[in-house]
């Protein structure tokens, strides 16, 4: 599999002709949904999900049973379903949005395991069931500390391991949480800039 980051939470998956998409939220390019076949969307917000984009783009999308995402049509997922989608074999875990901060009401969320090799977590640090290749990880949020994010890669233990998640930290913040995650993971962790492929 080829996988292509885009800014902020949003990849490409491509395959023998074949493209998914995950997460093209409002902050990601609009040419990540180029030739796409279908969408993966982790959850409703909308730096993971630009709805608009979405309706344009006319691709199928599948999304967490129950999202909030306006008139937007999706196929809705739930925790532990496995199907395929755009000829990919996916599998949904996890289930809810991280704890934001003082009870603020939380989100349906999925991470999505791909051909059993590539996982992205959407706005959560579950850890799937199964053993994972590549892990997309979450490197900034109003949610998350850097300590969570080097424990979530460690639990995972992936083969490799590249940050997402991270426009809005500047490039002496992205290099400090890199420098962490590369110094005490141990799992092959790369930041890739955007357009940027393993």
């Amino acid at each position: 599999m080829k996988v292509t980051r885009f800014t902020h939470a949003c990849v490409r998956v491509e395959h023998e002709g074949r493209r998914l998409v995950i997460d093209p939220g409002t902050w990601s390019e609009p040419s990540a949904l180029d030739g796409a076949d279908a969408v993966l969307v982790t959850h409703e917000h909308g730096d993971h999900a630009d709805v608009l984009r979405l309706l344009g783009a006319g691709v199928r999308v599948y999304a967490p049973a129950g999202a909030d995402l306006g008139r937007l049509p999706y196929t809705p997922v739930s925790a532990g379903d496995e199907l395929s989608v755009a000829g990919f074999h996916v599998r949904a875990c996890g289930g809810r949005h991280a704890q934001i901060y003082g009870g603020l009401p939380d989100c349906a969320n999925l991470g999505y395991l791909i051909e059993h090799a590539l996982y992205h977590p959407g706005d959560s640090l579950y850890v799937p069931q199964e053993p994972v290749e590549t892990l997309l990880v979450p490197l900034q949020a109003s949610w998350l500390k850097t300590a969570e994010v080097i424990d979530f890669v460690r639990a995972v233990r992936p083969r490799r391991a590249y940050g997402i998640h991270d426009a809005q930290v500047n490039e002496r913040g992205l290099a400090s949480v890199n420098g962490w995650l590369a110094q005490e993971t141990g799992h092959g962790y790369r930041w890739l800039p955007p357009g940027g492929t393993p």
